[in-house]
């Protein structure tokens, strides 16, 4: 089973890259606000990288805080992959 919290951490990551890195909102302003009020940055998922990333970056109030994701080259693979079809 997939881990809510990685899975919803990836989705908000893919959509604040798009929106921030492409000019392309994949996600409406509301569910995104909805979103980021759901992820927790005190859940422990595994990967450290990532976990201190969202302890230490993560600001639900704003998608700013993509510009410091530490994996941009991965947000950019899923993003192309499965909202631009390459």
């Amino acid at each position: 089973m997939i881990n809510k919290e990685i899975q919803n951490r990836i989705r908000l990551s893919v959509a604040a890259f798009s929106y921030e890195y492409q000019s392309d909102s994949i996600m409406s302003d509301a569910e995104f606000d909805e979103l980021s009020r759901r992820i927790n940055p005190e859940v422990e998922t595994g990967n450290e990288v990532m976990d201190r990333f969202f302890r230490e970056q993560f600001e639900p109030d704003t998608g700013m805080w993509i510009q410091r994701h530490p994996d941009l080259r991965g947000l950019e693979l899923i993003y192309n992959k499965y909202y631009k079809g390459f």
